[in-house]
């Protein structure tokens, strides 16, 4: 039998930091297991054809550190994340890719597995502006092997995310 304080206590929410905000926000949302490896050559067209999607739906989240601060930059799987595009989207002048334990750290998740939604330390994001286009698209949804279909409008909103063309 647990002690009086505790048989009231609400049970931890199931899943992914960023699964427990889309539920938590009532965002419409699927989720989408596949099985590829994190080190798989073209990793991003090896996941989209896994799950049967068009790549350009597919989005990477990448952290890159721009004058010493660390921003987030979404951006579709078949293409690069333009750092001096990003740099200027966030009002800095040079950027870098993150280092990965400061991303990892940064964030709460792993590499092949950093979602945009419930990061630990919320840090400016930038969203491609190619996502303006469609009316769903994929992220990770905060562990390798899942990834989460929503509107871009409903990503964007709950990161507080700016829009720019920040693919190369």
């Amino acid at each position: 039998m647990l002690p009086g304080n505790l048989r009231h206590m609400p049970k931890k929410a199931a899943g992914t930091p960023a699964t427990v905000l889309l539920t938590a926000e009532r965002v419409a949302h699927t989720l989408h297991p596949y099985q590829v490896s994190p080190d798989a050559p073209n990793y991003g067209a090896l996941v989209a054809q896994a799950l049967g999607v068009a790549p350009e739906r597919l989005f990477k989240t990448l952290v890159a550190d721009v004058d010493g601060r660390l921003v987030v930059g979404v951006v579709p799987v078949t293409g690069e994340l333009d750092l001096k595009a990003l740099a200027q989207a966030t009002g800095g002048k040079r950027a870098a890719l993150a280092d990965r334990g400061a991303a990892e750290r940064s964030s709460g998740y792993v590499r092949g597995g950093i979602s945009p939604l419930g990061q630990r330390k919320r840090l400016p994001t930038v969203v491609d502006d190619s996502a303006a286009t469609l009316d769903l698209m994929y992220v990770s949804a905060g562990r390798r092997g899942l990834q989460v279909a929503l509107a871009p409008a409903d990503l964007i909103r709950l990161t507080a995310a700016s829009v720019a063309r920040i693919r190369a």
